[in-house]
């Protein structure tokens, strides 16, 4: 099989990396830019940004099976041509990129074309699944927020950090461990600090913070610490064995539940 991408940006070279260094049978042909026709592949991947799919895809004469790497983009866009999807769920910086481990979207328009998406997912150690075109949308979001808002919110916080003197990489092991936590043991239990302990007179003192310092931020810390009371009150619903409805107003008060120590207080 004779895999050509086409794209040269940080999708496209760290596919490109990653068959080539498989060492499978596949023979991954040099990367090419827009405009390529797919001539002498069986198999051509479009690395090339969502709106400019469906253009990518004319270009390429009939005969090889197509694939786009979008995990917001139907299938529809690359018509006429036999065609699948494979969205790498995971951050890509580039040729440095390790795929194995992370999962993918997938889907596919015939029984070949389904053969080829899970032998390339394979190829790289991705765990493959698939999302109907509805549902593409919903998806995108979430890993959106799960991978760039993060990386944006991240970035809030180092700013509202640097005016109190302390350095980026102090919160770095923190953010770490949050992930981590959250990974192992779902958002409910992961979850600590003051509004995980009922503790809203530090939760009024952080806004103020927010408020004097990074005044242009403040809707979203306002925005995180409701969907934050939401959160703790769904995990003390799990603790009490019932359902307890998110109070938006904020009006937890401590309890004999709350086992967080002064350790989780961030």
């Amino acid at each position: 099989m004779r895999i050509q991408i086409v794209g040269a940006g940080r999708m496209g070279t760290a596919l490109h990396a990653g068959l080539r260094a498989a060492g499978r049978a596949a023979e991954v042909l040099p990367l090419v830019g827009r405009g390529a026709t797919g001539a002498g592949a069986d198999v051509v991947l479009l690395a090339v940004p969502d709106a400019a799919i469906p253009e990518a895809a004319a270009q390429i004469i009939p005969g090889p099976l197509v694939g786009h790497l979008s995990g917001m983009t139907g299938l529809s866009a690359l018509a006429p041509h036999e065609a699948f999807s494979l969205h790498p769920l995971l951050s890509v910086t580039g040729k440095a990129t390790d795929f194995a481990g992370a999962h993918a979207a997938v889907a596919w328009s015939s029984e070949r074309a389904r053969n080829v998406a899970a032998e390339l997912a394979e190829v790289l150690g991705l765990t493959i699944f698939t999302v109907a075109d509805e549902d593409r949308a919903a998806y995108h979001a979430a890993a959106s927020l799960a991978a760039n808002s993060l990386v944006a919110l991240e970035w809030v916080s180092e700013r509202l950090a640097v005016t109190a003197g302390v350095p980026r990489e102090a919160l770095i092991p923190l953010a770490r461990a949050a992930v981590e936590n959250w990974a192992a043991r779902g958002a409910a239990a992961a979850l600590t600090g003051p509004i995980a302990r009922g503790d809203e007179e530090t939760v009024a003192r952080q806004r103020d913070a927010v408020a004097a310092r990074l005044p242009q931020e403040l809707a979203l810390f306002d925005a995180l610490t409701t969907t934050t009371r939401a959160l703790a009150d769904s995990a003390l619903g799990v603790e009490l064995g019932s359902e307890v409805a998110p109070d938006p107003a904020g009006s937890r008060e401590p309890d004999s539940l709350d086992t967080s120590t002064p350790e989780d207080g961030q």
